[in-house]
Order: structure tokens, then sequence, then C-alpha cells
């Protein structure tokens, strides 16, 4: 089962630069979430601060009571425990082989058997379809394989927590439409709270339960996402569907001149809302969400052409 993460009023600065301010949201138990932003807007910095490598000025993070924001170093230990991290590159030991870089949470924190470690490391790589590599260096393999390798080692301690920071970095669109499908066969599987950090507007479009979009120092929004995805607010509308009119520029807020340039642009009619990636199992996850359900209880007519599939027509449209 997977815990929720609940941030209040969170802030983060570096000296006198302002990461983001007053972040407040809440990431559901067991949900898989994704958080966006243009590049350099603390995407990773937030990441880090859930699993209390940064301290933020001011706010919470409330995660089963504890506030590891502000709670004793022995308290965040074993808040910790509930984590599992992949980074984006992996992040394995070049002078380890894969078995070894996945049983290295095990030895380093449990007191179990080299059997327990070796039967728990198997069941993890085969879940991750790595069977068969396990011999292998770092080195030796793919980015793909590596990022599978780091998502084997994150879930040896059956953690109810995944954090996952830009996993599709550096993996072509076949391997990255992959590893979604992990993500999403994973959490149906372990029910763990998933929080996925990206810039791939085609897996975010397609994989979360939720999204949330960082800019400009603050959170713009976060919520189903259905919510985010048929959103008429400039900044989420033009990001979410990559489009060049909008706030958004080269330099993360467009300069005045450019919004004026093209105020009496309109904004490119929102796409289809596309179905959200299931199971392989075709068995929905416990917390999936049906088709349009968000967009009919909120009274919001999604995009013409939203939610078909190839069998059956427009639902919820």
């Amino acid at each position: 089962m997977g815990v929720e993460i609940k941030v209040d009023g969170l802030t983060k600065s570096f000296g006198k630069q302002v990461i983001w301010r007053d972040v407040t949201l809440t990431i559901p138990a067991g949900e898989v979430s994704v958080m966006l932003g243009p590049s350099g807007t603390g995407k990773s910095v937030f990441l880090k601060s859930l699993i209390g490598l940064i301290k933020p000025e001011q706010g919470s993070i409330l995660i089963e009571g504890t506030d590891i924001a502000s709670c004793p170093e022995r308290e965040l230990y074993e808040i910790r425990k509930l984590f599992g991290v992949l980074f984006q590159d992996g992040a394995m030991f070049g002078s380890m082989n894969l078995f070894d870089n996945v049983a290295f949470p095990l030895r380093e924190h449990t007191k179990k058997s080299e059997s327990e470690v070796r039967n728990i490391v198997m069941e993890k790589m085969d879940l991750v379809g790595l069977v068969g590599a396990e011999d292998k260096l770092p080195g030796e393999i793919s980015g793909g394989m590596r990022k599978r390798a780091g998502l084997a080692r994150a879930l040896v301690l059956d953690p109810e927590i995944l954090l996952i920071d830009e996993p599709d970095s550096g993996l072509d669109p076949v391997r990255t439409s992959f590893i979604n499908q992990l993500f999403i066969d994973l959490n149906a599987q372990i029910d763990a709270t998933f929080l996925i950090v990206t810039h791939d507007i085609n897996s975010t479009r397609t994989v979360p339960d939720n999204i949330g979009l960082l800019y400009h120092k603050h959170l713009a929004m976060f919520g189903p996402r259905e919510m985010l995805l048929s959103s008429e607010e400039p900044v989420v509308r033009q990001f979410l569907n990559a489009q060049t009119v909008g706030p958004i520029g080269m330099s993360e807020e467009k300069d005045a001149d450019e919004l004026e340039a093209e105020k009496d642009l309109e904004m490119p009619p929102l796409p289809p809302i596309p179905l959200q990636l299931e199971p392989s199992s075709g068995i929905p996850r416990r917390h999936q969400r049906p088709p349009g359900e968000w967009c009919k209880e909120n009274g919001v007519t999604p995009p013409p052409g939203s939610f078909e599939s190839t069998t059956a027509g427009a639902i919820g449209a």
C-alpha cells in the first residue's frame, strides 16, 4: 500500500535565488503522479526535498504524521525506509555487476541472509525484465537496461513511495514506451505511491493519475490528469500541449514585446485527451478512474475525439 504525501507552504531558496515558494499539494496514496515544468524550475529539488536531502526554508512535508522538513535525523532515517528512488542515470556502481548493485540496499540496511537476498534480488530483476543480465556490469548494457536495473534496486526494500527522476532522459521513444508500461504494471502490482519528474509530454498525457506543473517559482496547478489536460489556464494549456503561443518562452517567461506581438493570436484548440495507459494484464489498477469520469463529475466538456480507442467511439464527449 502506498502512503499519502501532504506538502504545505513549501519554500526553497539557494542564497537569494528563490526556487519556488508556497508549494502546497497532496500526492494521493497509491496513485501515479507526474511533476512537470520548464527546465530550471526546481523539479529535481522538489524530489530531493521530499526525501529530506534538501531542507526547505518554510513549510511542511507530512508522511504518516511525520514532518520530514523539520524532524530529527533519526526519525528521517526511519521515514526514508518508505522510499525507493530511481535517479536519472540509474546511479549504478560501475565496478559492481547488476546483481550486486540491486542487492546493495538489502546488504546495507537489513540483516537478511545471502539466500534471502538472492531470492529478493531475482524477484525484482524478474519484475523489470532483467533476469539473465545479473552478471553484467553497468558499462556493458544499454541506458534503458540501466534504468530498469536502477528501478529494481529502488524496489528491493518494498517501498511505499517511489520517486522517479526523468526516467525518459536519454531513451528513444520506443524504450520510453516500454518503461512507461513498466511503471503502470508495477503500480498495479505493488500499489505504491509514484511521483515521476519528466519532460516527456506524451508520457504525461497517457501515464499518470495526477499531473502537477511548476512554473515561475510556484506550483501552477496540481490535480487529476483530465483536469489539467482540459484546462484553459494559459501556462498549463501551453506546456501540456507543447504550443508556442502562451506565456512561456525560451527563457521561461516571454518578455513584454513577445506577449504584445501575439496578443491577437488565438491559442490552438486543445487536442483530444487520450486514453490512459492500462496494465498489461488488462485488469484496471485499484486507483484507475474510468475514462471521462472527472470531466463528467465536474461538468467539463472534453475536446472532440477525447477518450477514443480503435475499438470504441468517444466516451464522455
